[in-house]
């Protein structure tokens, strides 16, 4: 918005007369990160707000943008670092739970077409917090539930898919994102981008561990090639997010 704005102020002081009779037609565009949602209500869409739980467990307030049967949903409102404290990360713990409580509201507002942005992310879970959210259960071998983040997958035994919401599977979900990283892998979500959300060189490879396990127990619980998914451009968008959405 800020962008638009002042490109649109350039335009008309660099325009002869001051601009008059200048015709500017401002129409924000976003990535799929920050400003995502700002971009979609300055197109008409209407802003929504509500209750989620952030990056680390915290409530925060999130927005998502719909119009019609269309929502436009940041991970970054729920799951981004904007929700950090200045200084404050938790590259091992931080969870996009919030993400699918962001999606649910999304679908219970009508949402039958999702487009995802994900992008500013605090998250490195691969997206399993999101996936708990919207039903799904990670257990360890004791039956209990896996802790939140990237770093417990590494004790996760097995996946129960069997409770996502239903409604995900009548809604066309459009991933919007401006990377096109694996997920695992020297070029992964972990390797690329955890240092920015705090992670040491221990923390790297302790994910990057934890995601591939997390890979294989999937494809054991699916019967689908999770292993290719994984590999596939944008799985390691916001931390893995990109694999399971």
């Amino acid at each position: 918005m800020e962008v638009a704005e002042r490109v649109t102020a350039g335009l008309r002081r660099g325009a002869p007369h001051g601009g008059e009779g200048l015709r500017i037609e401002a129409l924000p565009v976003a990535d799929g990160g920050d400003g995502t949602v700002d971009a979609a209500v300055a197109a008409g869409f209407e802003r929504r707000e509500v209750r989620v739980t952030g990056p680390l467990g915290a409530p925060v307030t999130a927005a998502y943008a719909l119009h019609g049967a269309t929502a436009v949903v940041e991970m970054a409102e729920a799951s981004g670092l904007r929700h950090l404290p200045a200084g404050v990360f938790a590259p091992l713990t931080a969870t996009t739970y919030g993400s699918g409580e962001l999606l649910r509201a999304a679908l219970d507002a009508g949402a039958r077409t999702i487009v995802f942005g994900v992008g500013g992310s605090a998250t490195t879970d691969g997206g399993a917090g999101m996936l708990s959210a919207l039903g799904a259960r990670f257990l360890r071998a004791d039956g209990t539930p896996v802790a939140p983040g990237g770093g417990p997958l590494r004790d996760l035994a097995t996946a129960d898919l069997s409770g996502l919401d239903p409604r995900l599977a009548d809604t066309e979900t459009v991933l919007a994102s401006d990377v096109d990283n694996p997920l695992t892998g020297p070029k992964g979500a972990a390797a690329v981008y955890g240092p920015q959300k705090g992670a040491g060189e221990d923390d790297v490879a302790a994910l990057d561990t934890a995601l591939a396990h997390y890979v294989r127990v999937l494809e054991r619980a699916v019967g689908a090639p999770a292993a290719e998914y994984a590999l596939a451009p944008g799985a390691g968008a916001a931390g893995g997010i990109g694999f399971c959405a």
